[in-house]
């Protein structure tokens, strides 16, 4: 998990910064280069400085009992925002920096915040995934009031990155709709369907007991971002996920375009997770002969 941090934010940040994210790494190629000019990698340097002091802030807020403190219900909350806030961030980054590696990127992205607060809060980071999830039934601390708070930190998180992106494009952004060639029924097709799969996956790897993969679950619900946006990302811009298409209308909007594609995208990603929902009911009925406990999220 931590090596694909690199491949997250070299592919997203690079054509920005050039994504050394190391001190050592700033230091080595301002020396390297010296005799065409030295002084970036101070800069460099106290920026890492300040995203290593906000990391240990972050990590404190979605771990207190690290830190003396007490969990509350607000801390799976603030899990789901960032872990959304980072999706969102380096999505939106691939697009503005015309990265060639995009869905790879977003996967390992996703892969990574699983991994990191996957036992905080679970780990959806998507309202489609959230929706499936308490759908399937498996989950009784899901509640619906619950599942509502999950939804707004994530869309919350979404809206917050794409903004975060835009200001660091100067205030840029790009539209959330069809790409060249298709209409917007093609482009919600294809978005319920890879959103089925992608909940469809996260539902057998990581909710169901019989199939569980309790090590490999973030790079298999990973790579399905992988497989989507490489499907579908010159029809749809692949989504996939309600908070992606609500950060990316928001940011656009703000920046003169307009929002309705976003109703849309996400009411096809909810029905692809409804479908997920129900498909896995069947598949995985065996679970209910097993369940003898109940999953928390």
């Amino acid at each position: 998990a931590i090596g694909f941090v690199i491949v997250a934010g070299a592919y997203g940040a690079g054509a920005i910064s050039g994504g050394c994210f190391n001190l050592a790494v700033a230091l080595g190629i301002d020396l390297a280069s010296m005799g065409i000019g030295f002084g970036w990698c101070i800069a460099y340097i106290i920026f890492e400085v300040v995203g290593a002091v906000l990391a240990v802030e972050a990590f404190k807020l979605v771990r207190p009992d690290e830190a003396g403190g007490e969990v509350t219900p607000a801390t799976a909350l603030i899990s789901e925002f960032i872990g959304t806030f980072f999706l969102v961030l380096t999505v939106g980054l691939n697009v503005m920096g015309e990265s060639h590696a995009g869905a790879f990127s977003i996967a390992a992205s996703l892969m990574c915040m699983i991994y990191a607060l996957g036992d905080v809060s679970g780990a959806h980071f998507n309202p489609a995934v959230t929706l499936a999830i308490f759908a399937s039934g498996r989950c009784p601390d899901l509640t619906p009031p619950r599942m509502g708070m999950y939804m707004g930190s994530q869309i919350a998180g979404g809206i917050c990155a794409a903004m975060t992106y835009s200001f660091m494009h100067y205030g840029d952004a790009f539209e959330l709709g069809p790409g060249e060639g298709f209409d917007l029924r093609q482009a919600l097709i294809s978005e319920a369907i890879f959103t089925f799969v992608l909940c469809y996956v996260v539902l057998t790897v990581a909710v169901a007991r019989v199939t569980n993969n309790p090590v490999y679950f973030g790079l298999a619900i990973g790579a399905c971002v992988t497989v989507g946006g490489n499907a579908i990302g010159a029809i749809s811009g692949g989504s996939l996920n309600p908070a992606v298409s609500f950060g990316i209308a928001s940011a656009h909007t703000k920046a003169g375009g307009k929002f309705a594609e976003a109703i849309f995208y996400t009411a096809a990603e909810l029905v692809g997770a409804a479908g997920a929902a129900v498909v896995f009911e069947v598949t995985h009925a065996v679970d209910k002969a097993k369940d003898d406990g109940a999953l928390t999220v």
